[in-house]
């Protein structure tokens, strides 16, 4: 029967393809590997055309491993990371490598444009402070250090609006990724006209909106050929990565809350009200009439990537003779340190830091060194670390106005029961992890589902394909030291952060 979904991740390491029967199940997997580049202090970026060789080399891997049918595909769901700003000419050429999420070389002229028009006023009509890593500052600097690629420029595209680009040769910006430009009205869903010719954005360089789940086109012949598919199959605009993870995981409805342990970690609050704040991110979620304050931060699942790359060299010699992964490992000799690390406190701040604090010149501390400590304090306090920076961001969220009761975990660092308890104690939330470990893809395959009628609506999606493996709840025997630790941890920044600025993130 032809009731297969194609869902596309654009993810900051590598691009993430699944196909999905209707009920969720997934039929087959397969990734693709790229780069990001780091030619200057400051700067993160990635060729989008290595993503779309990427996805075509996953998704011919992915039909193959499978044994799929292409002609049995009736939608294709595309998510990706936030904050591209992807120049193409008219021909839909790339015109250079676009500056992702982690990308803070626009920060001069950020600081400009809050001075000349006024940060009030941005925040008043995008829901978002206008900083380094969004779209707006990005799509400037072209302006002033790449004039030849502004000039050419036709459209600016996002991550999953490029990949929907090469399938269908159809240009578009679906409502949710629309949060990385200050000119959108982030309470009306529309361009602001006059916030646009205030920052000297061309018109043309905006595709009209869609929401998440409209159809943009369809597979074109030369897009089948590269990527395995065939003609003809419908794509749907898609939505930032976070917005699509919140809804794999089942976050529908006011309050409800995906804990994000990917790349990148955070947290992203569903609100059926329009609520900002200044010290975090707005955008539209992926389900319509609904929006998610989300709280992101640099140091999420790639703090223990980057812990396993320098330091787990004895680890990765025995892991096939013990028949344990490195980072399987890494959480046994975390287990084995006490709950707050003995004092050992964590600054995840390792690419600059968004929300709440939103300083690109933060940076990573280790607090707390002594003769005593172990690898396995480095790992937990690490772990520990990020869990201080997601109980922060869901501080500011209660400020702002939105509740939140449960937190539905999503990532790779979900699959650690360790992790996962540790964010649980530390926020004092409850942890609920659905059964599916691509929940961002599946996301995606919702919004597809929805958008060609295989399921009557979201919340029926999410009934047909969204289960629970396990719960986590917090131990208050742990509370003490971990209270303690945070408030250590709120304090080092504040007091470090004037010796960051001088330092200016190194």
């Amino acid at each position: 029967m032809k009731e297969l979904l194609l869902g596309i991740d654009i993810g900051t390491s590598a691009c993430k393809i699944a196909v999905f029967r209707k009920n969720g199940e997934v039929v087959a997997t397969a990734n693709g590997n790229y780069n990001v580049y780091y030619p200057k202090p400051g700067y993160a970026e990635q060729n989008p055309d290595d993503w779309w060789e990427a996805v075509c080399k996953a998704t011919k891997e992915c039909i193959q491993k499978g044994n799929i049918n292409p002609a049995d595909i009736v939608g294709i769901g595309v998510d990706g990371q936030g904050w591209s700003a992807i120049p193409i000419d008219k021909q839909g050429n790339v015109l250079t490598r676009t500056p992702i999420w982690m990308d803070t070389r626009s920060s001069d002229i950020c600081d400009r444009l809050n001075q000349e028009i006024g940060k009030e006023e941005i925040f008043r009509v995008s829901g978002n402070s206008l900083t380094a890593p969004y779209t707006t500052g990005k799509v400037l600097w072209y302006k002033e250090h790449l004039p030849e690629v502004y000039q050419h420029t036709d459209k600016i595209l996002q991550s999953n609006s490029f990949i929907g680009y090469r399938l269908t040769g159809k240009t578009s910006q679906d409502i949710c990724q629309s949060y990385g430009w200050h000119c959108f009205d982030m309470e009306k869903g529309a361009w602001d006209d006059d916030m646009r010719k205030a920052m000297g954005i061309p018109e043309g360089f905006l595709p009209e909106i869609s929401p998440c789940h409209a159809v943009i086109g369809t597979v074109t012949k030369e897009a089948a050929e590269q990527s395995g598919l065939v003609e003809g199959i419908p794509v749907i605009a898609g939505a930032l990565d976070a917005a699509c993870g919140t809804l794999g995981a089942g976050v529908l409805h006011n309050g409800e809350t995906q804990e994000q342990g990917g790349q990148a970690g955070g947290m992203s609050i569903c609100i059926d009200s329009y609520k900002a704040d200044p010290r975090l991110i707005l955008s539209y979620h992926a389900v319509p009439d609904c929006w998610i304050l989300q709280g992101g931060t640099t140091g999420g699942g790639g703090v223990m990537r980057w812990l396993e790359r320098e330091f787990a060299d004895y680890e990765r010699a025995v892991a096939k003779e013990i028949g344990k992964s490195s980072l399987t490992q890494f959480n046994e000799i975390a287990e084995k340190v006490a709950p707050g690390s003995d004092g050992l406190i964590f600054l995840p701040y390792m690419s600059g830091e968004r929300t709440p604090i939103w300083d690109p010149n933060a940076i990573g501390v280790y607090y707390g060194l002594d003769f005593s400590k172990t690898k396995g304090h480095f790992v937990r306090a690490a772990m520990e670390g990020v869990a201080f920076s997601v109980r922060h961001n869901l501080e500011v969220a209660e400020e702002a106005g939105a509740s939140v009761e449960v937190l539905r975990a999503m990532g790779g660092s979900a699959n650690s029961l360790l992790w996962t308890q540790i964010k649980s104690d530390i926020t004092g939330k409850p942890i609920v992890v659905p059964d599916c470990d691509t929940a961002t893809t599946l996301g995606a395959v919702m919004l597809a589902g929805v958008g060609v009628g295989l399921y009557k609506d979201f919340q029926e999606a999410v009934d047909l394909t969204v289960s629970v493996k396990r719960e986590h709840t917090p131990n208050p025997e742990v509370k003490e030291v971990y209270d303690r630790n945070y408030e250590i941890y709120l304090e080092l920044y504040e007091n470090l952060k004037e010796t960051m600025q001088k330092s200016g993130g190194k």
